[in-house]
């Protein structure tokens, strides 16, 4: 099981967030606007990170606004769906 502050160092790593330490996300932190402030090039970068990390493709934009809500809701949709 993957828990909230592996993703939340993960994404620190891969969009290059080096000002941010783990302990300072929230695990119902926005990741887009108000939380973390990710923007639609971030968007492309963690379903390329969903893809290459856990094996997880999202095809459906309307599911990615809800994974993409919270560290919370990342961290559960990648527990559901990742791949052995």
């Amino acid at each position: 099981m993957v828990e909230c502050n592996k993703v939340k160092e993960q994404l620190i790593e891969v969009l290059g967030l080096e000002d941010i330490d783990a302990n300072e996300i929230g695990d119902d932190a926005a990741l887009f606007g108000e939380g973390l402030g990710l923007d639609s090039v971030d968007a492309i970068e963690l379903v390329i990170f969903l893809d290459n990390t856990y094996g997880i493709k999202i095809d459906n934009v309307g599911e990615s606004k809800e994974v993409f809500t919270s560290i919370k809701t990342l961290t559960d949709f990648i527990n559901k769906n990742k791949k052995a």
